[in-house]
Protein backbone atom coordinates (compact mmCIF):
# COMPACT_ATOMS: atom_id res chain seq x y z
CA UNK A 1 0.00 0.00 0.00
CA UNK A 2 1.15 3.75 -0.83
CA UNK A 3 2.16 5.74 2.16
CA UNK A 4 -0.86 8.07 2.20
CA UNK A 5 -0.79 10.94 5.44
CA UNK A 6 -4.06 12.82 5.62
CA UNK A 7 -2.48 15.68 8.25
CA UNK A 8 -0.38 18.78 6.81
CA UNK A 9 2.93 17.95 5.66
CA UNK A 10 6.19 20.24 5.28
CA UNK A 11 5.58 20.78 1.84
CA UNK A 12 1.71 21.44 2.26
CA UNK A 13 1.00 22.98 5.84
CA UNK A 14 -2.31 23.02 7.28
CA UNK A 15 -4.86 25.90 5.64
CA UNK A 16 -7.63 27.28 7.20
CA UNK A 17 -11.01 27.14 6.46
CA UNK A 18 -12.48 30.18 7.69
CA UNK A 19 -13.20 32.64 4.94
CA UNK A 20 -11.13 35.43 4.48
CA UNK A 21 -11.42 39.09 6.50
CA UNK A 22 -12.90 41.01 3.77
CA UNK A 23 -15.79 38.38 3.12
CA UNK A 24 -16.51 38.32 6.72
CA UNK A 25 -16.88 41.60 7.22
CA UNK A 26 -18.85 41.34 3.80
CA UNK A 27 -21.13 39.37 4.91
CA UNK A 28 -22.16 40.66 8.32
CA UNK A 29 -22.47 44.41 6.47
CA UNK A 30 -25.28 42.74 3.76
CA UNK A 31 -27.29 41.16 6.80
CA UNK A 32 -27.45 44.62 8.43
CA UNK A 33 -28.39 46.33 5.23
CA UNK A 34 -30.92 43.25 4.72
CA UNK A 35 -32.44 43.81 7.85
CA UNK A 36 -32.34 47.61 7.55
CA UNK A 37 -34.00 47.70 4.47
CA UNK A 38 -36.35 44.97 5.54
CA UNK A 39 -36.96 46.94 8.07
CA UNK A 40 -38.05 50.30 6.62
CA UNK A 41 -40.00 48.47 4.30
CA UNK A 42 -42.10 46.66 6.62
CA UNK A 43 -42.36 49.71 8.98
CA UNK A 44 -43.77 51.85 5.87
CA UNK A 45 -46.32 49.14 4.80
CA UNK A 46 -48.11 49.22 8.22
CA UNK A 47 -47.96 52.98 8.58
CA UNK A 48 -49.12 53.45 5.17
CA UNK A 49 -51.97 51.00 5.80
CA UNK A 50 -53.37 52.58 8.92
CA UNK A 51 -55.87 54.83 8.80
CA UNK A 52 -55.50 56.99 11.87
CA UNK A 53 -52.13 57.11 13.31
CA UNK A 54 -50.15 53.61 14.87
CA UNK A 55 -46.91 54.39 15.63
CA UNK A 56 -46.37 51.25 17.53
CA UNK A 57 -47.85 49.23 15.31
CA UNK A 58 -45.56 49.94 12.60
CA UNK A 59 -42.28 49.95 14.57
CA UNK A 60 -43.28 46.54 15.93
CA UNK A 61 -43.82 45.26 12.15
CA UNK A 62 -40.72 47.15 11.17
CA UNK A 63 -38.76 45.45 13.54
CA UNK A 64 -40.51 41.92 12.86
CA UNK A 65 -39.52 42.19 9.32
CA UNK A 66 -35.96 43.60 9.93
CA UNK A 67 -35.29 40.77 12.11
CA UNK A 68 -37.11 37.86 9.16
CA UNK A 69 -35.36 39.86 6.57
CA UNK A 70 -31.71 39.83 8.36
CA UNK A 71 -32.13 35.86 8.65
CA UNK A 72 -33.03 35.25 5.50
CA UNK A 73 -29.80 37.63 3.92
CA UNK A 74 -28.01 35.62 6.76
CA UNK A 75 -29.11 32.39 5.49
CA UNK A 76 -27.84 33.23 2.07
CA UNK A 77 -24.54 34.54 3.42
CA UNK A 78 -23.62 31.25 4.82
CA UNK A 79 -24.59 29.44 1.48
CA UNK A 80 -21.99 31.43 0.05
CA UNK A 81 -19.57 31.85 2.34
CA UNK A 82 -19.49 27.53 1.93
CA UNK A 83 -19.52 27.73 -1.40
CA UNK A 84 -16.91 29.85 -1.74
CA UNK A 85 -14.77 28.01 0.93
CA UNK A 86 -15.53 24.36 -1.31
CA UNK A 87 -15.09 26.12 -4.61
CA UNK A 88 -11.14 27.19 -3.48
CA UNK A 89 -10.51 23.66 -1.87
CA UNK A 90 -11.84 22.34 -5.03
CA UNK A 91 -9.47 24.46 -7.14
CA UNK A 92 -6.82 23.93 -4.76
CA UNK A 93 -7.08 20.06 -5.31
CA UNK A 94 -6.95 20.41 -9.03
CA UNK A 95 -3.39 22.38 -8.82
Amino acid sequence: MADIEDGPTADMPLRSAEPPLLARVGAAMAIIVGGVCGGLIGYAIVDLGCKTSCPVRAGAAGVVTAVLCALGVAVVVVLVLRAMGEWSATTRGRG
